[in-house]
């Protein structure tokens, strides 16, 4: 089972192009990030980063009245969606699926 940890350092080395160290994300130019800057499952900033940088065909949103979120991605040939209560955690989950990472539901 893939952990939140390890979802955040395949989308940010993916995604984001960055390098992966034990404490901190290697931005490139001598910039570098703390890891607990980055949590892309917790932060609605940090989830459309990494949308925005996953450069998708095409994504939908919507919510409903219970709290639940959906999210859509079309990344190239790949689709992701995702079904949770918290949006940051559907936005990334949607986009680890779009570029087929095995995540967990």
């Amino acid at each position: 089972a893939m952990t939140t940890d390890m979802l955040t350092s395949l989308l940010a080395q993916r995604v984001l192009g960055w390098t992966v160290a034990p404490d901190r994300f290697l931005m490139g130019d001598r910039r570098w990030l703390p890891r607990w800057r980055f949590q892309p499952t917790e932060s609605l900033v940090d989830a459309f980063r990494l949308l925005e940088d996953a450069a998708p065909q095409e994504y939908s949103m919507c919510g409903d009245s219970k709290g639940n979120f959906r999210v859509q991605v079309r990344i190239g040939d790949g689709t992701g969606e995702a079904d949770e209560t918290s949006k940051p955690r559907a936005i990334t989950l949607a986009v680890a699926r779009a570029l087929r990472l095995e995540v967990d539901e």
